[in-house]
């Protein structure tokens, strides 16, 4: 029952009430209607001209009967038709009552479907300019109101926890930086200490700078929102650039980078820049040695598809919808190893959503993940395409290359 929706719920029970009142109805005429036969054929008993049946009337003569007389015919099986006929018509006042109270219900329904077209349409980068439209139905506009109201309380909830990071994460640079350079310059003026001092002295220092990276992740996710997403954006050259930042850690790991394809959008060229790069580092991370990274871009009408696939050892399937979540890690001796958050994938995360896109994990098993990224394609405001500084112009076609 609760997968029926709620317009055949409706057309159900005006169908159930409808039945139940003609069969009612159909029973009260039936049952007065055969006691009054009865009582009008015993009333004619014995009255002066009567034809029992069929065959008494297909011998008579209307011509033999006196001019002053009386006739009365009474026709046999007059109770059973005048029942069937009922039932008849009991049937099809239902259904039609049925067909019409399913279009009648639906006519009736719009402003809910309404209602759930413009609620689809929320997301969480629109908060503080998405409103349902309360000009509705008195039943409707409370609802209207309330969801509103919801959405306000929701955006300053979120804007909220956004300044306290970007607060938290300004606050901590300071000391996080002061920190680092105190150690840098205690190993330097004391470069004869003991082992012991020295192997602990890197820990602090790996520590420093793991809690600096975090904090310049978290500054940075509280201000997405800030950024300009009005440039025009082309994206083979820009994973270049990408691959030749990731160079090093490629060739210590000793994995393959490949690319292909291309495509062109409209965004912010930093954040989406960001993303690619946080995807394939976590690609080359958390990859086999002698694997691979494989970058592809699709571009179609109206979207882009980004994949970035590598040979590793995969992702449960359980944790495939909690990688995106900040501060989550699947392995976390892993992640320490690397200097890992669990912010990167969140990061990609925030970034798609704020360009009016999403991330998933494609696929993913023992011979390696898929994670693909779909970002809309909007129009151009320039005409002029941006490069990140340091990349040359290329030619504006499918690229394929490798870096080893």
């Amino acid at each position: 029952m609760k997968r029926i929706s709620l317009q055949w719920r409706i057309t159900l029970m005006t169908v159930l009430l409808i039945g139940v009142t003609c069969v009612a109805m159909n029973l009260l005429l039936c049952s007065s209607g055969v006691y009054y036969m009865d009582t009008i054929a015993d009333t004619l008993q014995g009255s002066g001209n009567v034809l029992p049946n069929e065959e008494s009337m297909a011998s008579f003569d209307p011509q033999l009967i006196a001019p002053d007389g009386d006739l009365t015919i009474v026709v046999n099986g007059a109770q059973g038709r005048f029942r069937t006929t009922n039932w008849y018509i009991t049937a099809v006042v239902t259904l039609l009552s049925g067909i019409l109270a399913y279009f009648i219900s639906g006519h009736a329904l719009k402003p809910l479907r309404s209602f759930a077209s413009q609620v689809e349409k929320v997301q969480l980068n629109n908060l503080a300019d998405m409103k349902i439209d309360e000009a509705v139905l008195p039943e409707f506009a409370q609802l209207s109101r309330s969801f509103n109201q919801m959405l306000e309380r929701l955006n300053a909830a979120f804007a909220a926890q956004r300044q306290f990071t970007g607060n938290a994460a300004h606050e901590l640079r300071t000391p996080l930086a002061l920190m680092q350079a105190q150690l840098e310059l205690f190993s330097a003026e004391h470069p004869d200490v003991r082992p012991e001092t020295a192997e602990f002295l890197a820990l602090l220092r790996e520590q420093t700078e793991r809690l600096t990276r975090m904090t310049k992740t978290l500054l940075e996710m509280s201000n997405l929102r800030q950024v300009a997403r009005n440039e025009r954006i082309q994206l083979a050259p820009m994973i270049e650039e990408i691959f030749t930042d990731l160079a090093p850690l490629a060739e210590k790991r000793g994995v393959t980078l490949t690319a292909e394809g291309d495509g062109v959008m409209t965004g912010s060229d930093a954040l989406i820049y960001r993303l690619v790069f946080n995807l394939a580092e976590n690609a080359i991370k958390y990859n086999h040695s002698g694997g691979s990274v494989r970058v592809s871009v699709a571009q179609e009408p109206k979207k882009l598809l980004l994949r970035v696939s590598d040979t590793g050892c995969g992702i449960p399937e359980v944790y495939q919808r909690s990688i995106f979540q900040p501060f989550f890690r699947v392995d976390k001796s892993r992640s320490r190893e690397y200097g890992g958050a669990g912010l990167g994938l969140s990061l990609v995360w925030e970034i798609a959503d704020l360009h009016g896109g999403s991330v998933w994990v494609e696929k993913s098993s023992e011979k390696g993940t898929t994670i693909a990224v779909e970002l809309p394609v909007h129009e151009a405001v320039s005409h002029s395409i941006k490069l990140r500084s340091g990349s040359a112009l290329r030619e504006q076609h499918p690229i394929c290359w490798t870096i080893w």
